[in-house]
C-alpha cells in the first residue's frame, strides 16, 4: 500500500526564517503537507494541537536545542520519524541523536535531492512498521480463540487441549457433530502453531464428488484429463509449509484413503497426469462427524489410515450438553449482526433468554448462530423478543412446566443441577445465588439427583 505525499505531514524547526521558508516551499512543491517552528517551545505548541509523521529539527537552536527537542516529542509522538538537521561541526551531537531515535540525520548545506531520499525512506520505514503492527495484531487476535465462546468445564478443556498441542506437529482429530464449531478449533490450532505464518488449506470432503476429489488434493498436469487446459496445483501443494484441515474426513473413499495414507507415510505426491514426485511438508487436522470406529469394524474405513489420524483426539460437545454457553454465545452472535446490520439492539429479553437456552439445538452453535442472525433481522425493538426467534425455537415452549411459582422454580433448579452434573458451585453461579441458597431450596424441594424435571 503505498502513501501519498500529500498524507505526510512534516514539521520543519529551525529558528533560521530562511531555512524554515526556503525549505518550506521546496518540499511543499514537491507534494508534501509542510508546517514550520522556530523554536522547541513553538514545536511543542504546535504538536498539542496537531499531528506530524516527520520532524526536520535543527540540532542548535537557542533555548531549547535540537537534542532537548528530540526527547520531547518522543515522549508524546514515539511514532514520529525525526531527522536532525547539522552543520559540520556539530555531526557527533547529531550521531548522539540517532542514538537516542532519531531516524537520521542531514549536514548544512545539504542536497535537497539528499533530503528528499532520506524523507522517502522514512516514509516506507513508517509504511513498513504500521504493516507489521497490523499483522501483529491480527495473529495476536486470531490467537486469543475468539470465536471460541463458552465457560461450559467442556468447552474449557476444548481450549486446553488446543494451547497443548498447538506448538507441535501432531496430527489431530477433531470429533463432533455438524455445527459444534470443528472448523474454528481447527484454525484456532494452525494461529497458534509455528506453521502460522504459512496457510491454512481447508478441503470439505463431504462437498466432494468421488471423480473430483483426487484432481482436488493431488492437482494436475496440462492434458491430465479432458478439460484440463492448465497444470493446476492440488490442496497438498498449497498447504506446503502450513496447514491441510481436511474436514468429513469420514466421507472419502477407501481408494482416497489409500492415497492420503500414502502422502502421509512419504511426504510426496503426484500430480494427476505427472511423474515426478513433488514434496510436501504440511501438518494435517482432520475432522469428522461419524463413528471412525464403528466404520473401521464395517470395513469403510481403514484401520491403518484411522490411527494415523487419531494421534491427538479432541472432542467437542454438543450445545445441549453445555447450556449454561448459549446465553454467552448469544450475546456474542448479538453483538456481531447487530453491529455489521447497523441496528441498535441492546439484549436479549428474559423469555427469549429462556427459550434459547431450553432448545436442544440439533444444529448446535451454527444453529444458533442462525437463529441470532434472523432475530437481528427481524427485530424491531431494543432488544431480542420471543417473536422474533424462529418457530423451531419458540415451539420449545411446549416443554411442561410448572403453573405455580414453585413448580417453575423447582423444575428449573433441578434442571440446572442435572446439566451441571449436580456441581452445587457451578449451579448457584448460573442460577445468581449463592451455595447456601441453593442447598435451602435443594432441601425445601426435597431435591435429588434422580429427581424428575
Amino acid at each position: 500500500m503505498t502513501v501519498s505525499k500529500s498524507a505526510i505531514r512534516i514539521l520543519i524547526v529551525d529558528d533560521e526564517a530562511i531555512v524554515r521558508e526556503s525549505l518550506g516551499n521546496w518540499l511543499r512543491e514537491e507534494g508534501y503537507t509542510v508546517d514550520v517552528a522556530g523554536s522547541g517551545k513553538e514545536t511543542l505548541q504546535k504538536l498539542a494541537e496537531s499531528s506530524y509523521d516527520i520532524f526536520l529539527i535543527d540540532i542548535k537552536m537557542p533555548g531549547m536545542d535540537g537534542l532537548q527537542l528530540q526527547r520531547r516529542i518522543r515522549e508524546i509522538a514515539p511514532e514520529a520519524s525525526i531527522i536532525i538537521m547539522t552543520a559540520y561541526a556539530s555531526v557527533e551531537t547529531a550521531v548522539e541523536a540517532m542514538k537516542q531515535g532519531a531516524y537520521d540525520y542531514i549536514v548544512k548545506p545539504f542536497d535537497p535531492d539528499q533530503l528528499e531520499h532520506i524523507i522517502r525512506n522514512a516514509v516506507e520505514r513508517k509504511r513498513l512498521v504500521a504493516e507489521n503492527v497490523r499483522l501483529r495484531e491480527r495473529i495476536q487476535e486470531m490467537a486469543l480463540f475468539h470465536e471460541i465462546v463458552g465457560q461450559s468445564a467442556a468447552i474449557q478443556r476444548v481450549l486446553e487441549q488446543i494451547r497443548l498441542v498447538a506448538m507441535s506437529d501432531t496430527t489431530v482429530l477433531i470429533r463432533g457433530e455438524s455445527g459444534t464449531g470443528k472448523e474454528l478449533v481447527a484454525r484456532a490450532i494452525h494461529a497458534n502453531s509455528p506453521r502460522r505464518y504459512m496457510p491454512i488449506v481447508i478441503v470439505n470432503c463431504g462437498a466432494l464428488a468421488e471423480g473430483v476429489i483426487e484432481s482436488e488434493l493431488f492437482g494436475h498436469e496440462k492434458g491430465a484429463f479432458t478439460g484440463a487446459h492448465y497444470r493446476r496445483k492440488g490442496k497438498f501443494e498449497l498447504a506446503d509449509g502450513g496447514t491441510l484441515f481436511l474436514d468429513e474426513i469420514g466421507d472419502i473413499s477407501l481408494k482416497t484413503q489409500v492415497d492420503l495414507l500414502r502422502v502421509l507415510e512419504e511426504k510426496k505426491i503426484f500430480r494427476v497426469g505427472g511423474n515426478t514426485p513433488i514434496p510436501v511438508d504440511f501438518r494435517l487436522i482432520a475432522a469428522t462427524n461419524k463413528d471412525l470406529e464403528a466404520l473401521v469394524a464395517e470395513g469403510r474405513f481403514r484401520e491403518d489410515l484411522y490411527y494415523r489420524l487419531n494421534v491427538f483426539s479432541i472432542t467437542i460437545p454438543p450445545l445441549r450438553e453445555r447450556r449454561e454457553d448459549i446465553p454467552l454465545l448469544a450475546e456474542h452472535f448479538l453483538k456481531k449482526f447487530a453491529q455489521s446490520m447497523n441496528k441498535p439492539i441492546l439484549g436479549i429479553s428474559p423469555e427469549a433468554l429462556a427459550l434459547l437456552e431450553r432448545y436442544d439445538w440439533p444444529g448446535n452453535v451454527r444453529e444458533l448462530q442462525n437463529a441470532i442472525e434472523r432475530a437481528v433481522l427481524v427485530c424491531r425493538g431494543r432488544e431480542i423478543r420471543p417473536e422474533d426467534l424462529p418457530l423451531q425455537v419458540n415451539e420449545a415452549r411446549g416443554q411442561p412446566v410448572g403453573k405455580t411459582l414453585a413448580e417453575v422454580e423447582r423444575q428449573h433448579i433441578q434442571r440446572i443441577l442435572q446439566e451441571t452434573r449436580w456441581n452445587i458451585s457451578q449451579a448457584a453461579r448460573l442460577l445468581g445465588i449463592d451455595r447456601v441458597t441453593l442447598y435451602n431450596k435443594i432441601r425445601k424441594y426435597q431435591l435429588k439427583p434422580d429427581s424428575p424435571v
